[in-house]
C-alpha cells in the first residue's frame, strides 16, 4: 500500500492537481507492482492513500511539484527502483503535462494494517 505526498507551487492550476489526482493511483500501483504484492488494476479503498500540499512560506524548492512515493521494501522493487522512478516520472508526465516535477520512490522496511 504506497503512500503518496505531492508537495505543489501556488502557480499549479488546480485542474492539473485534479488531472495529477486522478492518475496517481492507478500509476503508482504499476510502478511499486512486485511478485510480494501484485497489481490487478483494481484498485480497493486504501489501496494508495494520496495527500496534497501546497508549499509553505518557509517550504524551499526548485520545482513546482515534488511526488514523494513511499512503499514497502522488498527485493524485487529495490533491484530496479530506479528504473521504476524513471518509468513513474515518464508515465505522469505523460498523463499530465507536468514538466517542472520530481518523483522520490522510498522503499522502507514497514507493514500496514488495515480494518475491515
Amino acid at each position: 500500500m504506497p503512500l503518496v505526498e505531492v508537495t505543489y507551487a501556488p502557480t499549479v492550476p488546480e485542474p492539473q492537481l485534479r488531472e495529477l489526482g486522478s492518475v496517481l493511483p492507478h500509476l503508482v500501483s504499476l510502478a511499486v507492482e512486485c511478485p510480494e504484492e501484485p497489481y490487478d488494476g483494481d484498485l480497493q479503498p486504501g489501496d494508495v492513500e494520496i495527500r496534497f500540499r501546497p508549499l509553505g512560506p518557509l517550504d524551499r524548492s526548485g520545482l513546482t511539484v515534488v511526488i514523494e512515493v513511499r512503499s514497502k521494501w522488498s527485493a524485487s522493487r529495490e533491484a530496479d527502483r530506479q528504473e521504476r522512478v524513471d518509468a513513474l516520472h515518464a508515465d505522469i508526465g505523460a498523463a499530465t503535462g507536468i514538466t517542472d516535477f520530481g518523483v522520490y520512490l522510498s522503499l522502507p522496511t514497514a507493514a500496514w494494517s488495515q480494518g475491515d
